[in-house]
């Protein structure tokens, strides 16, 4: 009975909590949690991501991100092949094994092109930027949290959305009701099909004061399938 009463409590509060915390408020909080410093706005630093992909090998990418000089670099490794993308104030430089020469070929055998290396940079930036880069122009924050079942525990759910201009998806970010900890996040292109993936965040890694997620593991939405995880280090690993 009282083991019982106590997962009544916590249900209560949980929904309690939705229920008087805004969606900014919510924001506001879990950005206070992962950088408490707000050093995201100047963040520069070495990122090192390992992927692990089903039937596949390790890619080991050094992601060098400087905001404040609008620089950004990635160098991945995998099967001995090595590429290095990089970005100085919109200038782009693309290498192969050390070369900035390459043939057409090489270069779509491996996706080295400039266009994929502002994706990336998107790509990247966006995700470890997270719950900060929520805050950027063209974000739309849903003022209602909900609360919601992810992987057995309940979580406050922030819906997100975006200005036609920066993107189509609609997406959900998992705090823990606590801490307000990022634990999870999923996007859906069409939510009536089910389609998209979700992410569940594991961990902590600590660059500087930002908490960052230590693993990112990714599954599709529509069957559970697992796609792959990112294991995050700082510094360098090549």
């Amino acid at each position: 009975m009282k083991y019982i009463i106590i997962i009544l409590w916590a249900l209560y509060f949980v929904k309690t909590s939705a229920q008087q915390i805004s969606g900014t408020e919510l924001l506001e909080r879990a950005i206070q949690y992962h950088d408490p410093n707000n050093e995201w706005i100047s963040f520069q630093g070495i990122l090192s991501i390992t992927m692990k992909t089903p039937d596949q090998k390790e890619r080991i990418s050094d992601i060098v991100i400087d905001l404040p000089k609008q620089y950004f670099k990635l160098t991945a490794i995998k099967e001995g092949v090595r590429l290095d993308q990089t970005l100085d104030k919109g200038k782009c430089t693309l290498a192969l094994n050390g070369s900035s020469t390459f043939s057409d070929e090489d270069a779509k055998t491996h996706r080295l092109t400039c266009e994929r290396a502002n994706m990336m940079k998107d790509y990247y930036t966006y995700l470890y930027g997270l719950p900060m880069k929520l805050k950027d122009p063209g974000t739309i924050i849903d003022p209602n949290v909900q609360t919601k079942i992810f992987k057995d525990k309940e979580y406050l759910v922030l819906k997100v959305s975006y200005d036609e201009e920066v993107g189509k998806d609609t997406w959900y970010f998992y705090f823990d009701p606590g801490t307000y900890a990022m634990e999870g996040y999923q996007f859906f292109h069409d939510e009536s099909k089910n389609d998209g993936e979700y992410i569940v965040l594991d961990g902590i890694e600590e660059v500087s004061t930002i908490k960052m997620p230590k693993t990112r593991a990714w599954y599709f939405n529509k069957d559970n399938t697992y796609l792959g995880t990112d294991v995050l280090t700082k510094g360098t690993s090549l």
